[in-house]
């Protein structure tokens, strides 16, 4: 994983609410455990029409959101079933935090696991981002704030391992062969009897 102190962007805005895992990366395209190319069916069934041609209203197929790092999504993003290809989706194709008012806890935590900001946010500040696409954030995952182009700044929820790994760029298993010495130091010091 990528380490991630601060994302400083411009926001893409899919205001639609209770996008499911399904739409974010339909399940047809499960068949892979590899993370690389699943950016480029990222919402397929909402990008392309049935014929493969990209659909011209959707947001994601405008020239504005080109290296937009930050979706500011409707509100419940990321419920349905829970897979990890969904947050693999959206980081191949470049986003690296989602902001709504509600976040499904599963795809919440499938996102902190891979390196995805999940942040979610009061309705007042979500409703200004939903009414201002293309909005210069600031997020520092150091002190959890998410900052607005005028200087508001808005707190957001974030454990204290999921900031942890996410500062340092490593997975779970990452943090525990960090901790190996300790571990074999504890086992190798034990008194027990078996």
């Amino acid at each position: 994983m990528t380490p991630v102190k601060q994302i400083k962007s411009r926001t893409v805005v899919l205001p639609i609410k209770d996008i499911d895992t399904d739409q974010i990366i339909p399940a047809r395209f499960l068949t892979t455990t590899i993370r690389e190319g699943l950016g480029a069916n990222l919402f397929n069934d909402l990008r392309f029409d049935k014929n493969g041609k990209p659909k011209s209203d959707f947001v994601l197929n405008k020239a504005d959101s080109e290296a937009c790092q930050i979706l500011v999504a409707g509100n419940n993003f990321g419920c349905g079933s829970s897979r990890e290809h969904a947050p693999w989706a959206l980081l191949d194709y470049g986003i690296r935090a989602v902001v709504s008012s509600k976040i499904a806890d599963i795809f919440r935590n499938n996102s902190l696991k891979n390196g995805l900001v999940p942040i979610v946010v009061d309705e007042d500040t979500h409703a200004w981002l939903i009414d201002n696409p293309g909005a210069d954030l600031s997020i520092d995952i150091e002190t959890s704030t998410l900052t607005l182009p005028d200087g508001t700044v808005a707190a957001f929820p974030i454990d204290d391992f999921a900031r942890y790994c996410l500062i340092e760029g490593i997975d779970q298993l990452d943090y525990l062969l960090q901790q190996s010495d300790a571990i074999q130091n504890f086992e190798e010091n034990r008194n027990w009897t078996p």
